[in-house]
């Protein structure tokens, strides 16, 4: 466990001013009157019940000056890359607001969620961001939830939102829905997809079939494949049969999507248009050749990439793409901190505010069921990069 909300006194440079604190002690003379001086009276008390032994809080001492907010990642184990990023990024944030009202301790959870939330709980925590994983959300977001603390979870699993635990993750429904909308927009009336076995290819299909639906478009073909070598590419060959098709959809890496290209433009002809979803984003698989042309939706980079440098220039090394939630988090918390009273509850209203929140990585806000919806772009691989081709609203206006 690490305490953040000290860490600014320790490494902010040239952001913060250094207080400091002057006591004067004034001595106090007594003038007693001329005459005989009697020796002071010597009063004995006696204890009138069993004396009380001094009370000792464990844990962190109360801070009665600042809200106290507790960050849940991994800091040790198999995640501990990207759960140390998460916390580098909410002290970047700490420093970058100037905050003096929030107080951030770090909790590790690869020794088990719930009794990190316990202990953060127990030392007065009264808002939590993480945990990463959809499990330890599980595990967390009761125990949070009986003690009247919301969760604002990385995670991207719609299952655990709701309750008092909100989901800041990406959500692949949101990233094909927008990317759908574009390519019907741009004249795209017949799709197809391919999709991975497992959760996230459920919920992409799902996602996807309404999505199209919805912009008026028609799905002839949708084919799963399983993860083992060859398998997505044997899809594609089953998805051929089923041409024509406008444009095919593959729910997975992007590096994925360019080994079934050849099969899916043989099938469909060579202006089939490829569509990924937010996977794509940072992606260094999208520089194939093979997926030229491709249009995916995702969040917006030009922020991230401000970031990055900030980041790389404390830490000394890049950050991992998911730690800018943390740093969202931690604007979104410093901006609701001004209607938040030093020792009473986070005021969980606020979270639902229809105007949303900004941040690196764009406009969001909560839905009703507690998943952040965002503000996406559409971006185009073009010569191995992607550019921009539709711009993500500013906000969600009224």
């Amino acid at each position: 466990m690490a305490d953040a909300g000290a860490l600014p006194q320790r490494l902010g440079v040239g952001r913060w001013i250094a207080l400091t604190a002057a006591c004067l002690l004034s001595a106090c003379q007594t003038v007693l009157p001329r005459g005989v001086e009697r020796p002071p009276e010597r009063v004995v008390t006696r204890p009138t019940g069993p004396v009380a032994p001094p009370s000792v809080e464990l844990g962190i001492p109360r801070d009665t000056a600042r809200n106290r907010v507790a960050l849940l990642v991994p800091l040790s184990g198999s995640n501990a890359g990207v759960g140390q990023s998460i916390a580098n990024a909410t002290m970047l944030a700490l420093l970058d607001t100037q905050n003096q009202s929030v107080r951030i301790t770090n909790y590790d959870t690869a020794g088990g969620a719930a009794a990190a939330a316990n202990r953060a709980i127990a030392e007065g925590a009264q808002l939590i961001l993480g945990p990463l994983l959809a499990d330890d959300v599980r595990a967390v977001a009761p125990i949070a939830r009986a003690a009247g603390v919301p969760v604002l979870s990385f995670s991207n699993d719609t299952g655990v939102a709701g309750n008092g635990a909100y989901l800041m993750g990406y959500v692949p429904a949101q990233s094909i829905e927008r990317v759908v909308d574009y390519a019907r927009s741009r004249g795209v009336t017949t799709f197809a997809g391919l999709v991975p076995n497992g959760l996230y290819g459920e919920r992409a299909s799902t996602a996807f079939l309404r999505a199209v639906e919805g912009a008026g478009g028609q799905v002839v073909s949708l084919q799963p494949y399983g993860r083992t070598a060859g398998a997505i590419g044997a899809a594609a060959q089953r998805l051929a049969a089923k041409s024509p098709y406008d444009a095919v959809l593959v729910a997975d890496a992007a590096s994925t999507a360019a080994a079934a290209a050849p099969a899916i433009k043989r099938g469909g002809g060579a202006t089939t248009r490829l569509l990924g979803t937010e996977l794509w984003n940072s992606d260094t698989g999208i520089a194939r050749p093979a997926l030229s042309g491709a249009w995916f939706a995702s969040v917006s980079n030009t922020l991230y990439r401000q970031y990055v440098t900030k980041y790389r220039a404390r830490f000394g090394t890049p950050p991992y793409r998911l730690s800018s939630l943390g740093y969202d988090a931690v604007l979104l918390t410093v901006r609701i901190s001004r209607d938040w009273k030093v020792g009473q509850r986070f005021p969980e209203n606020r979270l639902r505010d229809a105007d949303g929140f900004s941040g690196i990585d764009g406009a969001f806000r909560f839905n009703r069921d507690g998943v952040a919806e965002r503000a996406l772009e559409v971006q185009e691989v073009t010569g191995g990069a992607a550019t921009t081709v539709s711009p993500a609203p500013a906000g969600f206006g009224k």
